[in-house]
């Protein structure tokens, strides 16, 4: 049971990242007539949380290549954003990225392990 939370857990949270992400960009459609720049200022906005999407791909095939990505898209996004130099909000959409990527390589971890005593 425990095995299967954390297996889905870091899978669960990066989805809900990722919309929570998503949610920022739907400022693009505040009534401007042209809807074409719309639609560029919505994929504008969403290239981050695109990225973080290909992040996920690679982590549910490989656990191990994933979770270190989702590490160093945390890390990344944190310092991108200047969250080591009192910007403290970032935290708020790097944070579960993090976990999301220790979860990740703990999952692989224990799958491995368990692979070695079988």
């Amino acid at each position: 049971m425990v095995q299967k939370i954390i297996k889905w857990a870091p899978r669960v949270l990066a989805i809900l990242a990722i919309l929570f992400m998503m949610l920022f960009s739907l400022d693009c459609f505040d009534g401007q007539p042209v809807i074409g720049k719309q639609i560029l200022c919505f994929l504008i906005h969403n290239i981050s949380a695109l990225i973080v999407i290909v992040v996920l791909i690679v982590a549910w095939k490989r656990e191990l290549a994933g979770g270190i990505l989702f590490l160093l898209a945390a890390l990344a996004g944190s310092v991108y954003f200047r969250g080591f130099s009192g910007n403290s909000g970032v935290l708020i959409i790097m944070a579960p990225l993090a976990l999301a990527g220790i979860l990740f390589i703990i999952h692989h971890i224990l799958i491995s392990k368990k692979q070695k005593s079988d």
